[in-house]
């Protein structure tokens, strides 16, 4: 019961909300296009309990809740493959087929669900900083630990950090982010100090942290502590414009962590599945609403972000299929698309199954059947 409700319920309901507004997205920016939907779905597999609105959307919550979908007007499945009686239609049909619609309408219709993601983050993160508020750092060098990279660049307290790799500095936080994401690799650094610009190189040092899992987190560390840490209440306007910068900032994060790992520089250990997720939902419901509503905004924009991944199956795909049908003039032959279709269900069910590997490394599960086996 404890595992339930601490751990599978605060997942389920953050999935949930995130899911409904991605297809939401794509629900709403479908309907003002003039396209039918069938069916909004949250979760997949039998339907649990549903209803149908005024204009014939059956909405439905699901038996598997790892999802969900919008079924247009012409799609085969949940996907939005085409269906195959398409060239059948009338002309009634066709004004409310998806597939028959203009290639920008179509486009628009699958980018809302990721946008919404976006969207989503936006305003969590606004949110969070009109109430709670926002953690502000002077990028101000307090404390130099001794034999430390930033002591053997010539970094001094008082220094403030005005550039780092190439990236204007406004708060510590920044700094933090660049070089936890840069262990062993050389960083320029431009520093004012007492007034004059000093420039000097620095190489984090590798630091490897085990978590109660036994499980190793490598990430770059100078060796300098900050001066003060404030928390600054934003007005609405000043709010919206640090949730965009902070979306764009955490999303550059996310996409350079996976170009690491695609080449190799960092673990893909570290890319965990459904029941990694489940457990960090269970573990920040336990620390407070400012760190459920975070974690949300890092779930939402990860969302969106997989989701513009151009891989058939997923939002990024059907862009990647239109971008041709705007070179061609013509959209891609029926079997072109369905091979790839095939291709990106093998390639994200290959995640899948790897993210769920990993998770099972992760809880010791594995290991846990080698000893019975042996």
């Amino acid at each position: 019961m404890s595992l339930i409700l601490g751990y599978i319920l605060p997942f389920l309901a953050i999935l949930t909300v995130l899911v409904f507004v991605h297809e939401m997205g794509h629900f709403w920016v479908a309907r003002r296009c003039g396209v039918k939907v069938e069916v909004f779905s949250i979760g997949f597999g039998p339907e649990l309990f549903g209803w149908n609105d005024r204009h014939g959307t059956r909405w439905r919550f699901s038996a598997i809740p790892l999802g969900g979908y919008v079924r247009m007007f012409g799609d085969a499945g949940a996907a939005s493959n085409p269906g195959r009686d398409l060239d059948a239609m009338s002309p009634e049909d066709r004004a409310r087929s998806f597939h028959h619609k203009g290639l920008a309408q179509r486009a628009a219709v699958v980018a809302a669900g990721p946008a919404a993601n976006f969207l989503l983050a936006i305003i969590l993160g606004a949110g969070l900083f009109m109430t709670a508020g926002r953690p502000f750092t002077p990028p101000e060098v307090g404390m130099v630990m001794p034999d430390s990279p930033a002591e053997a660049a010539g970094l001094r307290p008082g220094d403030v950090i005005v550039k780092l790799d190439g990236a204007s500095i406004d708060r510590f936080e920044d700094i933090q982010r660049i070089v936890q994401l840069n262990p062993q690799v050389p960083l320029q650094i431009l520093v004012d100090r007492d007034g004059s610009p000093v420039s000097m190189t620095v190489t984090p040092a590798m630091q490897e942290q085990v978590d109660r899992f036994g499980n190793t987190h490598r990430f770059g560390q100078l060796g300098i502590a900050r001066g003060g840490l404030e928390v600054v209440r934003l007005g609405p306007l000043e709010a919206v414009g640090a949730a965009v910068e902070n979306t764009i900032t955490m999303s550059a994060t996310i996409l350079k962590v996976v170009w690491q790992m695609i080449v190799g520089a960092r673990s893909a250990d570290e890319l965990g599945g459904v029941a990694r997720i489940a457990h960090l939902s269970g573990e920040v419901t336990q620390v407070g609403i400012v760190a459920v509503v975070n974690f949300m905004m890092l779930l939402s924009i990860n969302l969106g972000l997989i989701n513009l991944f151009p891989v058939p199956m997923l939002d990024g795909g059907h862009l990647m299929f239109y971008a041709v049908e705007a070179i061609r003039g013509r959209p891609m032959g029926e079997r072109a698309q369905e091979y790839g279709f095939r291709i990106g269900f093998g390639l994200v069910l290959a995640l899948m199954l790897f993210a769920t590997w990993n998770d099972l490394v992760y809880f010791r599960v594995v290991d846990f059947v080698r000893q019975i086996a042996s």
